[in-house]
Protein backbone atom coordinates (compact mmCIF):
# COMPACT_ATOMS: atom_id res chain seq x y z
CA UNK A 1 0.00 0.00 0.00
CA UNK A 2 3.32 2.50 -0.42
CA UNK A 3 1.68 3.65 -3.46
CA UNK A 4 -0.99 5.78 -1.56
CA UNK A 5 -0.51 9.55 -1.60
CA UNK A 6 -2.05 12.13 0.51
CA UNK A 7 -2.14 15.78 -0.17
CA UNK A 8 -2.67 17.79 3.28
CA UNK A 9 -1.50 21.46 4.34
CA UNK A 10 0.61 22.46 7.86
CA UNK A 11 -2.94 23.89 9.26
CA UNK A 12 -5.65 21.52 7.41
CA UNK A 13 -7.89 20.36 9.97
CA UNK A 14 -9.30 17.66 7.36
CA UNK A 15 -6.27 16.37 6.11
CA UNK A 16 -5.25 16.42 9.55
CA UNK A 17 -7.79 14.30 10.58
CA UNK A 18 -6.84 11.37 7.18
CA UNK A 19 -3.50 11.28 8.17
CA UNK A 20 -4.57 10.36 11.73
CA UNK A 21 -6.86 7.31 10.93
CA UNK A 22 -4.13 6.33 8.05
CA UNK A 23 -1.67 6.17 10.98
CA UNK A 24 -4.37 4.28 13.39
CA UNK A 25 -5.06 1.92 10.36
CA UNK A 26 -1.52 1.27 9.70
CA UNK A 27 -1.49 2.45 6.58
CA UNK A 28 1.70 3.52 4.34
CA UNK A 29 0.83 6.93 3.38
CA UNK A 30 3.43 9.54 1.67
CA UNK A 31 1.87 12.74 3.08
CA UNK A 32 2.94 15.55 1.03
CA UNK A 33 2.47 18.90 2.51
CA UNK A 34 1.37 21.42 -0.59
CA UNK A 35 2.53 24.88 -0.16
CA UNK A 36 0.78 27.09 2.54
CA UNK A 37 1.75 30.52 3.90
CA UNK A 38 0.24 32.16 6.35
CA UNK A 39 -0.74 35.42 3.81
CA UNK A 40 -1.04 33.70 0.94
CA UNK A 41 -2.93 30.50 2.57
CA UNK A 42 -2.75 27.92 -0.26
CA UNK A 43 -2.41 30.28 -3.16
CA UNK A 44 -0.78 29.27 -5.89
CA UNK A 45 -3.12 25.57 -6.06
CA UNK A 46 -1.23 22.32 -6.03
CA UNK A 47 -1.91 21.22 -9.56
CA UNK A 48 -3.32 17.77 -8.29
CA UNK A 49 -5.40 19.56 -5.81
CA UNK A 50 -6.97 21.17 -8.44
CA UNK A 51 -7.26 18.66 -11.05
CA UNK A 52 -8.60 16.03 -8.55
CA UNK A 53 -10.61 18.38 -6.28
CA UNK A 54 -13.43 20.49 -7.55
CA UNK A 55 -13.60 22.73 -4.00
CA UNK A 56 -10.06 23.27 -5.56
CA UNK A 57 -9.03 21.98 -1.44
CA UNK A 58 -7.10 19.46 0.48
CA UNK A 59 -7.21 16.61 1.24
CA UNK A 60 -6.69 14.38 -1.69
CA UNK A 61 -5.75 10.95 -1.57
CA UNK A 62 -4.27 9.07 -4.50
CA UNK A 63 -3.57 5.41 -4.68
CA UNK A 64 -2.29 3.20 -7.20
CA UNK A 65 -3.56 -0.10 -5.93
CA UNK A 66 -4.55 -3.84 -7.17
CA UNK A 67 -7.95 -2.85 -8.02
CA UNK A 68 -7.20 -0.16 -10.70
CA UNK A 69 -6.33 3.88 -9.49
CA UNK A 70 -8.04 5.68 -7.59
CA UNK A 71 -7.88 9.73 -6.96
CA UNK A 72 -10.72 10.69 -4.02
CA UNK A 73 -11.33 14.25 -1.81
CA UNK A 74 -13.02 14.62 1.46
CA UNK A 75 -11.72 13.42 4.55
CA UNK A 76 -14.85 11.22 5.29
CA UNK A 77 -15.11 9.85 1.75
CA UNK A 78 -10.74 9.40 2.97
CA UNK A 79 -11.96 7.87 6.10
CA UNK A 80 -14.77 5.01 4.04
CA UNK A 81 -11.62 4.09 1.58
CA UNK A 82 -9.43 3.27 4.37
CA UNK A 83 -11.70 1.31 6.40
CA UNK A 84 -12.51 -0.96 3.41
CA UNK A 85 -8.82 -0.85 2.46
CA UNK A 86 -7.76 -2.06 5.94
CA UNK A 87 -10.42 -3.24 7.97
CA UNK A 88 -8.52 -3.95 11.15
CA UNK A 89 -8.31 -1.79 13.35
CA UNK A 90 -12.23 -0.96 12.74
CA UNK A 91 -12.77 3.02 13.05
CA UNK A 92 -16.37 2.10 12.90
CA UNK A 93 -18.86 0.52 15.04
CA UNK A 94 -19.74 -3.41 14.18
CA UNK A 95 -23.34 -2.96 15.58
CA UNK A 96 -25.06 -1.14 12.43
CA UNK A 97 -27.00 1.41 14.79
CA UNK A 98 -23.95 2.46 16.48
CA UNK A 99 -22.22 2.73 13.25
CA UNK A 100 -24.44 4.92 12.19
CA UNK A 101 -24.64 7.08 15.38
CA UNK A 102 -20.86 7.35 15.36
CA UNK A 103 -20.77 8.12 11.36
CA UNK A 104 -23.91 11.24 12.41
CA UNK A 105 -21.39 12.22 15.19
CA UNK A 106 -18.32 12.75 12.83
CA UNK A 107 -20.67 14.30 9.86
CA UNK A 108 -22.13 16.83 12.94
CA UNK A 109 -18.53 17.84 13.82
CA UNK A 110 -17.81 18.83 10.56
CA UNK A 111 -20.99 20.46 9.44
CA UNK A 112 -22.65 21.67 12.89
CA UNK A 113 -20.15 22.26 15.07
CA UNK A 114 -17.38 23.46 12.70
CA UNK A 115 -19.05 26.22 10.92
CA UNK A 116 -19.67 28.19 14.31
CA UNK A 117 -15.75 28.61 14.28
CA UNK A 118 -15.10 29.59 10.67
CA UNK A 119 -17.47 32.27 11.49
CA UNK A 120 -15.57 33.06 14.55
CA UNK A 121 -12.46 33.32 11.76
CA UNK A 122 -13.37 36.64 10.51
CA UNK A 123 -13.96 37.99 14.08
CA UNK A 124 -11.35 37.46 16.61
CA UNK A 125 -10.72 40.92 16.51
CA UNK A 126 -14.66 42.36 17.80
CA UNK A 127 -15.26 39.20 19.96
CA UNK A 128 -19.03 41.33 20.83
CA UNK A 129 -19.98 40.80 17.58
CA UNK A 130 -23.30 39.40 17.31
CA UNK A 131 -22.31 36.80 14.84
CA UNK A 132 -19.29 36.20 17.32
CA UNK A 133 -21.68 35.48 20.41
CA UNK A 134 -24.02 33.53 17.92
CA UNK A 135 -21.17 31.28 16.54
CA UNK A 136 -19.55 30.98 20.50
CA UNK A 137 -22.87 30.01 21.58
CA UNK A 138 -23.28 27.41 18.89
CA UNK A 139 -20.09 26.11 19.90
CA UNK A 140 -20.66 25.64 23.23
CA UNK A 141 -24.03 23.75 22.68
CA UNK A 142 -22.00 21.04 20.57
CA UNK A 143 -20.04 20.85 23.86
CA UNK A 144 -22.74 20.38 26.61
CA UNK A 145 -24.10 17.65 24.02
CA UNK A 146 -20.61 16.04 24.15
CA UNK A 147 -20.33 16.46 27.81
CA UNK A 148 -23.94 14.78 28.67
CA UNK A 149 -23.15 12.09 25.96
CA UNK A 150 -19.66 11.11 27.45
CA UNK A 151 -20.44 11.81 31.21
CA UNK A 152 -22.68 8.65 30.42
CA UNK A 153 -19.55 6.28 31.69
CA UNK A 154 -17.79 6.58 28.06
CA UNK A 155 -14.32 6.82 27.13
CA UNK A 156 -14.78 7.69 23.45
CA UNK A 157 -17.59 9.29 21.22
CA UNK A 158 -19.12 6.41 20.59
CA UNK A 159 -18.53 4.22 23.39
CA UNK A 160 -15.85 1.50 24.66
CA UNK A 161 -14.07 2.04 21.35
CA UNK A 162 -11.46 4.96 19.76
CA UNK A 163 -13.57 5.73 16.13
CA UNK A 164 -13.23 8.20 13.23
CA UNK A 165 -16.00 10.44 14.99
CA UNK A 166 -12.98 11.26 17.91
CA UNK A 167 -10.95 12.00 15.59
CA UNK A 168 -12.82 14.44 13.53
CA UNK A 169 -14.09 16.27 16.67
CA UNK A 170 -10.68 16.53 18.31
CA UNK A 171 -9.30 18.30 15.31
CA UNK A 172 -12.36 20.54 14.81
CA UNK A 173 -12.07 21.57 18.49
CA UNK A 174 -8.01 22.70 18.46
CA UNK A 175 -9.96 24.91 15.92
CA UNK A 176 -12.54 25.90 18.69
CA UNK A 177 -10.39 27.15 20.97
CA UNK A 178 -7.83 28.97 18.82
CA UNK A 179 -10.35 30.79 17.54
CA UNK A 180 -12.11 31.51 20.80
CA UNK A 181 -14.77 28.86 21.81
CA UNK A 182 -12.51 26.28 23.92
CA UNK A 183 -14.10 23.84 25.49
CA UNK A 184 -15.44 24.69 29.16
CA UNK A 185 -13.58 24.15 32.14
CA UNK A 186 -16.84 23.09 33.71
CA UNK A 187 -16.66 19.69 31.01
CA UNK A 188 -14.51 16.94 32.93
CA UNK A 189 -15.68 14.60 30.77
CA UNK A 190 -14.92 15.92 27.13
CA UNK A 191 -11.74 17.49 29.00
CA UNK A 192 -11.15 14.04 30.46
CA UNK A 193 -11.36 12.71 26.56
CA UNK A 194 -9.68 15.16 24.81
CA UNK A 195 -6.50 14.33 27.31
CA UNK A 196 -7.32 10.55 26.34
CA UNK A 197 -7.09 11.61 22.60
CA UNK A 198 -3.35 13.37 23.61
CA UNK A 199 -1.78 10.13 25.00
CA UNK A 200 -2.44 8.34 21.25
CA UNK A 201 0.55 7.96 19.63
CA UNK A 202 -1.35 9.00 15.72
CA UNK A 203 -2.42 12.50 17.36
CA UNK A 204 1.21 13.69 19.16
CA UNK A 205 2.26 12.87 15.52
CA UNK A 206 -0.69 14.69 13.36
CA UNK A 207 -1.48 17.39 16.00
CA UNK A 208 1.97 17.55 17.43
CA UNK A 209 3.21 18.55 13.85
CA UNK A 210 0.78 21.14 13.80
CA UNK A 211 1.54 22.60 17.39
CA UNK A 212 5.34 23.37 16.08
CA UNK A 213 4.03 24.99 12.94
CA UNK A 214 2.26 27.42 14.85
CA UNK A 215 4.60 28.38 17.30
CA UNK A 216 7.34 28.86 14.10
CA UNK A 217 4.94 31.13 12.90
CA UNK A 218 4.69 32.86 16.08
CA UNK A 219 0.96 32.09 16.48
CA UNK A 220 -0.89 30.97 19.51
CA UNK A 221 -1.07 27.42 20.73
CA UNK A 222 -3.32 26.16 23.28
CA UNK A 223 -1.86 24.43 26.03
CA UNK A 224 -3.36 20.86 25.58
CA UNK A 225 -1.83 21.70 22.48
CA UNK A 226 1.91 22.35 23.45
CA UNK A 227 1.61 19.12 25.97
CA UNK A 228 1.92 16.78 22.59
CA UNK A 229 5.36 18.06 22.09
CA UNK A 230 6.61 16.62 25.45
Amino acid sequence: MSDIKLYSGPLSMFGAKAQIAALEKRIDVAVIMVPFEMKALYEPKHPDVLRINPKRQVPVLIHSGPWGDLEIFDSTQIFEYLEDLMPQPPLWPANPVERARARLLELKSDEVYFPHIIKLMGLQQTPDDPAAITARAGAAAFYEELEILLGDGRDWLTGTAFSYADIAFYMAQIFGDRMGAPIPASHRYLLAWRSRMGQRTSVRQVAGAMARYLLGENRRVPDFMKALLG
